[in-house]
């Protein structure tokens, strides 16, 4: 058996995966992966996701250059969840050009912006 069959995907061939800088233990992101891009991750050292919205694999920094080196990949108890600890190449995880994806925050019942932008979106993601 691969290690790949442990792994409970959902009805669509999906895993939730959670990107987890390794130093600071901060979230960084969410996003999908299939059994194709887990494994293309495993192989280069470098994260790749599965883009629902555009029905296809995603190279995390492919266009911003804010790749993901991994450094770990977990799996929790019920073997339907990763957690991937990983080296946030560029310090900015988020298309908006935040360090994490997880900037708003739930205060007085309003959601706030409680994470600064580190660098301008148009500065990273060039028209094409």
């Amino acid at each position: 058996m691969s290690w790949l069959d442990e792994i409970r995907f959902t009805e669509d061939g999906l895993i939730p995966a959670i990107a987890q800088d390794s130093t600071t233990g901060k979230i960084l992101m969410f996003a999908w992966m299939n059994r194709e891009s887990l494994a293309l991750t495993v192989e280069n050292g470098y994260a790749v996701y599965w883009s629902r919205s555009r029905q296809k694999l995603w190279r995390k920094g492919e266009e911003s250059g804010h790749q993901q080196k991994i450094v770990s990949i977990q799996m929790d108890c019920d073997e339907d969840v990763l957690l991937l600890k990983i080296e946030q190449q560029g310090g900015i995880a988020c298309h908006t050009g935040r360090e994490s994806c997880f900037y708003r925050q739930l205060i007085d019942g309003e959601w706030q912006t409680v994470e600064a932008v580190v660098k301008n979106p148009d500065e990273i993601y060039h028209q094409k």
